[in-house]
């Protein structure tokens, strides 16, 4: 089978589109023949290597050649334990190895495609959505009634930040850019601020959550605009912002009601189904902003390393018909 592999840490340049052995499942493992997955900023991080390891001696081979995590795709083959899934079904969901024509996952990490959505749109949800959903009602408490901020709401995380937060029953306040405003309006949300033209920072409105999808600002800059016990969720941004925010936030959360949060975001069926029922429903509509063939990973990559994706980056892929 045709996949994208790499034999070191660097740039896209590195990425090779080459035949390799085609998986086999595990006991607990389905084989998806993929449609299309989508990239996220995991994979750059996974791609260029953390700079320790990049410094180690013998660490600078990465153990596992492959990337991608985000499928949607058809279920070839499943392994003897696996009870939930059969040949012919559609899934979506993540996997390890995503950037290929067949990938395997574990069942927890899947659920049914939505049938009213393509699986171009289906490839976009797992990792973005999962992190938003946590992210507003695991970290954040998200409640109805309340005043939700999206910092970066056109991106791939972002346009379902904005969304996700509305199907909760609260007043959604979209920051982005002049040229993604129509965007987030038709996303549903209730009041836009375009950046370039004011800093809600400073604007004196205060929010019950924000959600950071970009945390351009700085954490102080957040904490100010929460009201009384408000919740600062960081989700996106530099690696500089983001170790700033871990050394931070458990010093600042004791001072005041006002807290911030970090995590990472933990892949399970669960929140894939409840997803899937917001997909089902139309309160969720994946956006997308460019497709690419699967051999054109890196140059997929090379866009979302520009951070100017309004949504989602897929890959499609496409199987000749004696691909084995």
């Amino acid at each position: 089978m045709k996949a994208i592999v790499r034999t070191k840490y660097g740039p896209p340049d590195g990425l090779q589109f080459t035949e390799v052995e085609k998986p086999i499942p595990k006991d607990s493992e389905v084989l998806i023949k993929l449609r299309a997955a989508s990239v996220n900023p995991l994979d750059l991080f996974t791609m260029r290597g953390a700079p320790l390891i990049r410094l180690i001696p013998g660490l600078r081979v990465p153990k596992d050649q492959r990337l991608g995590v985000d499928v949607a795709g058809q279920v070839e083959a499943a392994g003897r334990n696996v009870t939930q899934f059969k040949p012919g079904d559609e899934v979506f969901g993540v996997s390890r190895g995503a950037f290929a024509e067949y990938a395997c996952a574990t069942e927890d990490k899947l659920a049914l495609k939505p049938a009213n959505i393509s699986f171009e749109e289906a490839a976009a949800v797992p990792v973005a959505a999962i992190t938003v959903l946590q992210g507003l009602r695991d970290e954040g408490h998200i409640q109805q009634g309340q005043k939700v901020l999206v910092d970066g709401a056109s991106g791939g995380v972002g346009t379902f930040a904005v969304q996700i937060a509305k199907s909760f029953g609260t007043e959604v306040t979209a920051v982005c850019s002049t040229r993604n405003v129509d965007t987030a309006r038709s996303l549903g949300a209730d009041h836009l601020i375009d950046y370039t033209r004011e800093d809600f920072t400073k604007s004196g409105q205060h929010y019950d959550l924000i959600l950071g999808a970009n945390a351009h600002h700085s954490l102080f800059d957040y904490r100010r605009a929460l009201s009384q016990d408000g919740i600062y969720v960081v989700v996106g941004g530099d690696l500089a912002r983001i170790f700033r925010t871990i050394l931070l936030a458990p010093l600042l959360s004791r001072f005041g009601s006002k807290k911030t949060r970090f995590f990472i975001a933990k892949i399970n069926q669960k929140d894939l189904v409840f997803l899937k029922a917001l997909l089902e429903a139309g309160k969720v509509v994946p956006v997308i902003d460019r497709c690419y063939a699967l051999s054109d990973a890196a140059e997929a990559l090379r866009y979302l390393e520009q951070r100017h994706a309004r949504g989602k980056i897929v890959l499609t892929v496409e199987h000749s018909k004696n691909a084995q």
